[in-house]
This record gives C-alpha cells, sequence and structure tokens, in this order.
C-alpha cells in the first residue's frame, strides 16, 4: 500500500473535499460509508472517498479523506501527482476568486462553499456520466455510474475490500442496450452504448477535443451520441481544462434569469457568451459550480 499526506495549508485557497466531490461537478467518486450525495450542501465532513485511475492500462484504487488540516490519502499506486490532477490541487482559489463579479449571490456561494475545488475527471468516464445526468437528481446520475461499475468494471482489491473501477470504453461498448436499461439507464442507453463504441472503435475520443478554441472543442464533443452543447460544457469544464465552460442547465438558466437578464439572448451560443462574460470569463466556469451548488441545495435561502 502507498499512502501520504498533503497539507491543506500549502493549497493556495485550501480545499473543502467534501464541497469538491460532492457538489455534482463529479459522479466518478463514492465514499466508503456509502452516505454519496445524501447531505446537499454539507461541508468539512471526514469520510473516505474513493475513485479509480488506470495506470499502464490497470485500475488502481485511491482513497482520501480530509481532517486535522491535511489530506491523508492511500492507494495501491503513489497516487500524489494523480490527486493534484483529480482535484485541481495546484489551482489558485484566491486568484480565481478576484475574476469573479462583486455581486452578493456570487460572493456569497464563494463563502459558503469556500475550498470547493473544481475536479478533473478522466475523460471517458465524465462523457459518459453527464450523458446520463439529463433530467436527473446528482444522487440519482450518481448511482448510475455505481451500477455501471458493479456491472462491467474490473474488481480491484484494497485493504481487504474489493472495489470495482469505472468500466472501459470496450466494456460498455460489447454490452446491449437492454442490458443498460436494466440498470436503469432509461433512454439513455443507446446512448452510452453507442458513445463507447465510438471511443473503443476509434471513430471518436473525447480527448481529441484538447486544444482546440472553447467552441470549436465543444462543437468537437456534440459528435457523440447523447451530447449536446450542455452535456459538452460539463465534459470541457469537468475533465478537459476548460475553466470557462459554463454549461447552461436548469439552475444556470434560472440564475440568469434572476440576476442576469441582459445575458439571455435567445439561443445557447450567444447566451453562453454573454454569461461568460458575466462571470469572469477566463475562471467562469468556477463562478459557476460554485454559483450551480449553492442555488441547487438551497443555501442561498437560509
Amino acid at each position: 500500500m502507498e499512502q501520504g499526506v498533503i497539507d491543506v495549508e500549502s493549497l493556495a485557497g485550501g480545499i473543502d473535499l467534501q464541497a469538491t466531490v460532492e457538489s455534482g461537478q463529479s459522479y466518478l467518486w463514492d465514499r466508503d460509508d456509502g452516505e454519496m450525495y445524501q447531505r446537499d450542501g454539507a461541508t468539512g465532513g471526514d469520510a473516505w472517498y474513493w475513485t479509480t485511475v488506470r495506470r499502464d492500462g490497470s485500475p488502481a484504487v485511491i482513497r482520501v479523506r480530509q481532517r486535522d488540516g491535511v489530506l491523508e490519502w492511500e492507494s495501491t499506486i503513489d497516487a500524489k501527482a494523480d490527486l493534484k490532477r483529480l482535484l485541481r490541487l495546484e489551482d489558485n482559489l484566491s486568484a480565481i476568486r478576484k475574476t469573479a463579479p462583486d455581486d452578493d449571490v456570487v460572493q456569497s456561494a464563494y463563502d459558503t462553499f469556500w475550498g470547493m475545488r473544481l475536479v478533473q475527471d478522466p475523460p471517458f468516464g465524465s462523457l459518459i456520466s453527464f450523458i446520463c445526468s439529463a433530467q436527473m437528481r446528482v444522487a440519482r446520475i450518481h448511482s448510475m455510474q455505481q451500477a455501471l461499475r458493479d456491472a462491467f468494471g474490473e474488481e480491484v482489491e484494497f485493504d481487504g475490500r474489493t472495489y470495482n473501477a469505472y468500466p472501459t470504453p470496450s466494456a460498455l461498448a460489447e454490452t446491449t442496450e437492454a442490458r443498460l436499461r436494466d440498470l436503469g439507464l432509461g433512454y439513455r442507453a443507446p446512448y452510452v452504448q453507442r458513445t463507447a463504441e465510438m471511443v473503443a472503435t476509434g471513430e471518436a475520443n473525447p480527448g481529441e477535443a484538447v486544444g482546440l478554441d472553447y467552441e470549436d472543442a465543444r462543437e468537437s464533443l456534440t459528435r457523440f451520441v447523447g451530447v449536446g452543447d450542455k452535456v459538452a460544457d460539463c465534459v470541457l469544464l469537468f475533465s478537459l481544462d476548460y475553466l470557462e465552460a459554463v454549461p447552461l442547465d436548469t439552475w444556470i438558466r434560472s440564475t440568469i434569469e434572476e440576476y442576469y437578464p441582459e445575458c439571455e439572448r435567445g439561443n445557447y451560443t450567444d447566451t453562453s457568451r454573454a454569461i461568460r462574460t458575466a462571470l469572469g470569463g477566463e475562471f467562469a466556469g468556477y463562478t459557476q459550480t460554485y454559483l450551480f451548488h449553492y442555488l441547487r441545495t438551497g443555501s442561498n435561502e437560509d
């Protein structure tokens, strides 16, 4: 077993691990105690969280928790670099916050969930999980991904327990729509199966968007079945390092209607451009994520 600690005070802006992984931006983490997404808006917990990554083609488990001013981690690999990437530990939260507008709702969101970082999930898992996200509560989206792990993921033994890796593209491509429907994916089942097939056969890969101009990158992702502009923006923001992306979901559209009505332009592309500018440009996706979590959890009503 590999293990280590990361001093929270060494991170610019610190971190709130619970807010980071339970804020609706990732569905590829779980809690050892089975309480993932059961306490909307909770912060500062010390539960063990786990995910899996692939190293040299093989799956590896990473567990991490926050307590006593440190992030404690343990893994089947030396996972420090993986955690820095997955939890964006090198982002300077204080500097990013300075790019946000000085609006009451924005500043309240940052104050309430300060330390929440964006995630940088593996592209394929992020793509599939957000295809599953349409018209679903965050807890349900998460449970779908765990069902996919249990049904199609490779088993990894770690610390006396069996974990399941996130399925490979081939594993999901080789299953059937009927089997995916049995797991509760509903009308999303053919989208997941066909998108996995596209990646497994080399027809397309979400990583091909990296390096393109932002709007070209979004268009690249819409090649995948079941991926529109909003899902594409989620993958860009939470996996592919496009921190300016602002997914126009229900909560952000409500935010625009109430707080930024001048940004509504009648179509996704133009509204997206306007709200990105209003929320600070380069790091607009960070501010969007704080607003999303703040409003979705009803924290603005406290």
